[in-house]
């Protein structure tokens, strides 16, 4: 509905199945994300921002403590619907909460936002949000290292193939391959920490960055402006920008998404890897699925890697927010424009919803995943002779033979072998590779064959994947 302006009217008591709504709002992310970025909580912060000011500005002598008392009195007494019946007249959200803070407050709505500009108030409490949400982010992802860590223990020295052109290459552990996601967590974990712990409001600084409006309201008070940010700073357990313009540097923000589009790139990447394993040809993993789950609406036998599949899009979707981010902070022209405004309620939101997501169902996918060993068995017994030949090489080399003949002996061996293979026929390379005279030159029969036994060709897998361990235990 428009008014005669040809403004829309707001009616937030319209909010069901039967119009738009994001699915962020029930159906990625979890209750606890969804209030830290809910309309309630966050004008229970902009109040909280409000009472740190009047707090500050007591000190001299300009608000008094039955004021204060009083604000703090209603400061969770939030009026959605007569906030947004105010802002349908005067268009100013912001303003219609101060107006409804107001009404509740008789004795204190005159003092409510003294000396203040919007931003004051809005990037404070923004800062606050995020400090909020990275700290929710940041345990997602420990809960998500734990499940790793249990994985990694279990499997720290189970032998399986490696692939690299997704070609069948030399051994790995499986517990080695977590290690390598494991690790890349651990660094977005740290990033995200260093991230949070920078986190700045604006502080008190008026329309411009200069507090200007500050410094005439506290003319012979006895305080500066300086003083009076930051007491309201230590009130919200904040510290505050040096320089600001009307806003806080929109570069915060990037930081922000960088921090959690890495996080994403190791997620999507995990995701993407799983959905290679689950294939049938490798069918080595396998997500979780419930006794009732449908894997396709045409092919009943199908269990297709869907949770993996969400992720996967769920991340790629907060890469794409890094964009947005980057031209908020670089085009918010001289002291402000409010060309970031509409995007930033719609941007930060779902990037910790999408991220916050991913982390959930990744968590559940590798505490409840599948290690199909017959499958590891049969990828071991088809491909890892031929990755075991290396170490043949290796001690051919070491018992004196010329290590350019030696290669071409097993390649000419290993190529026929492939083509045995490749017809489902039985690998014939342990034989032939037992009976060359060439090798037997420098090795006897039994030694080839414990040369070639690829499971003992893991390197020192087990021993990084103990590294890794060990830096996530140490955390």
């Amino acid at each position: 509905m428009k008014d005669h302006f040809g403004y829309i009217l707001i009616d937030m008591t319209e909010f069901d199945h039967s119009t738009f709504i994001s699915p962020f709002t029930w159906r990625y992310g979890s209750e606890e994300m969804r209030t830290i970025y809910s309309e309630i909580h966050k004008r229970e912060l902009l109040r909280r921002v409000w009472i740190a000011l009047a707090k500050a500005e007591a000190k001299a002598g300009l608000v008094t403590e039955e004021q204060i008392a009083e604000l703090e009195a209603h400061a969770r007494d939030i009026d959605v619907d007569r906030a947004t019946e105010i802002e349908n007249e005067i268009k100013h959200d912001l303003m219609a909460e101060i107006k409804t803070y107001a009404e509740q407050c008789p004795k204190a709505g005159a003092i409510i936002h003294l000396g203040a500009t919007s931003m004051d108030i809005l990037d404070n409490m923004d800062a606050v949000r995020l400090k909020e949400a990275l700290s929710l982010i940041i345990e997602r992802t420990k809960a998500l290292l734990r499940a790793f860590g249990e994985k990694m223990e279990k499997y720290q020295d189970y032998a399986c193939m490696a692939f690299t052109h997704l070609q069948p290459a030399e051994i790995t552990t499986i517990g080695y391959r977590f290690a390598q996601t494991a690790q890349d967590l651990l660094d977005d974990l740290e990033e995200l920490e260093i991230v949070r712990n920078r986190i700045r409001g604006k502080g008190m600084k008026g329309a411009v960055g200069t507090a200007a409006s500050y410094a005439e309201l506290l003319k012979d008070r006895g305080m500066s402006a300086e003083q009076l940010e930051d007491s309201v700073m230590a009130e919200l357990g904040l510290k505050a920008y040096d320089a600001a313009t009307q806003i806080y540097t929109r570069k915060q923000d990037l930081r922000v998404l960088s921090a959690l589009s890495e996080l994403c790139c190791t997620i999507y990447k995990f995701a993407a890897d799983f959905r290679i394993m689950q294939s049938p040809p490798i069918g080595e993993w396998s997500e979780p699925f419930g006794k009732k789950q449908v894997g396709s609406s045409a092919m009943p036998f199908k269990r297709n890697p869907i949770n993996c599949e969400k992720t996967d899009s769920l991340t790629r979707f907060v890469s794409s927010l890094y964009q947005t981010a980057w031209q908020n902070g670089a085009t918010t022209f001289l002291e402000r424009t409010l060309d970031d405004s509409a995007n930033r309620r719609v941007f930060l939101p779902e990037a910790f919803l999408a991220t916050e997501e991913a982390l959930l169902t990744m968590t559940r996918i590798v505490k409840g995943m599948n290690i199909h060993e017959s499958a590891v068995k049969r990828l071991m017994d088809s491909y890892g002779l031929f990755a075991a030949t290396e170490r043949l090489l290796m001690e051919l080399g070491k018992r004196g033979a010329n290590r350019q003949e030696m290669h071409e002996v097993i390649r000419e061996e290993s190529l026929k072998a492939w083509a045995e293979v490749q017809e489902g026929r039985e690998n014939p390379l342990l034989e032939s590779l037992c009976t060359d005279t060439r090798i037997l030159e420098y090795l006897k029969r039994d030694e080839i064959v414990a040369l070639l036994d690829a499971r003992e060709y893991t390197g020192d897998a087990s021993k990084r994947t103990g590294k890794v361990l060990e830096r996530m235990k140490n955390l």
